[in-house]
């Protein structure tokens, strides 16, 4: 199950960077403080895309999935390691 996890987690994260990228480079299109904003400062890339939503929904929606899918994977990578480490030890006297 942790194997499940790290493909869920590494798979989510990479696509959410990816997708994290593509807004990044359309904010640095529309001015330099956007996109250095965006890269900067924590959230600033999810109001650049909601002020231009019309433009940027499809990458936003996909990225925001990909976090999900990412956060998934690793509570399941998490979640096997506890139990895993709960299982070897010895039974309580």
């Amino acid at each position: 199950m942790a194997m499940v996890g790290t493909i869920l987690s590494l798979v989510g994260w990479v696509g959410a960077m990816i997708f994290a990228i593509q807004i990044l480079i359309h904010a640095f299109k529309t001015s330099v403080g956007w996109g250095i904003a965006s890269l900067l400062i924590p959230f600033v890339i999810f109001v650049y895309a909601a002020k231009h939503w019309g433009e940027l929904k499809t990458p936003t929606l996909r990225m925001i999935g990909c976090m999900v899918l990412g956060a998934i994977g690793s509570a399941i990578g998490v979640f096997s390691a506890v139990s895993g480490a709960f299982s070897e030890m010895p039974p309580a006297q």
